[in-house]
């Protein structure tokens, strides 16, 4: 099992570069354009996660949610970001998939929960004192 991660995680670079080759012998300086594009893309994706981040926990909290939602959600648009920095079509499609994983809002119905009153027995209402 070692020696098929090893050889994967030494034949994606490989198979990275001979994509970009190719894509470069083919389409010129385009390519450059484009990677530039990516890498300009994934920075501004990693700083305004950078910035929303600490709204979303508090936003979260806020409503009774669970943090570690946002935080995961966080997780996944700065790894996006990362992959989207790395020069190669595939960790660009890898990024791309990622960021167009669907939020499962069951997940989110069952992480949200609105917090009880420890009695309920208590009815709300107004009272004036007639003496």
């Amino acid at each position: 099992m070692r020696l098929i991660l090893t050889l994967a995680l030494l034949a994606f670079p490989i198979a990275e570069i001979w994509i970009l080759v190719n894509l470069f012998q083919q389409y010129g300086w385009w390519v450059l354009l484009y990677l530039v594009a990516m890498v300009l893309l994934g920075l501004q994706l990693i700083r305004d996660e950078k910035l929303l981040f600490s709204g979303r926990v508090m936003q979260s909290l806020s409503q009774g949610g669970n943090p570690l939602k946002a935080m995961f959600g966080s997780a996944r648009n700065i790894v996006a970001g990362i992959l989207l920095i790395i020069p190669g079509v595939m960790t660009d499609l890898i990024a791309v998939v990622l960021l167009l994983i669907p939020v499962d809002k069951s997940a989110i119905k069952s992480a949200t929960f609105k917090q009880q009153a420890a009695n309920d027995d208590v009815i709300e209402g107004e009272f004036h004192r007639e003496d």
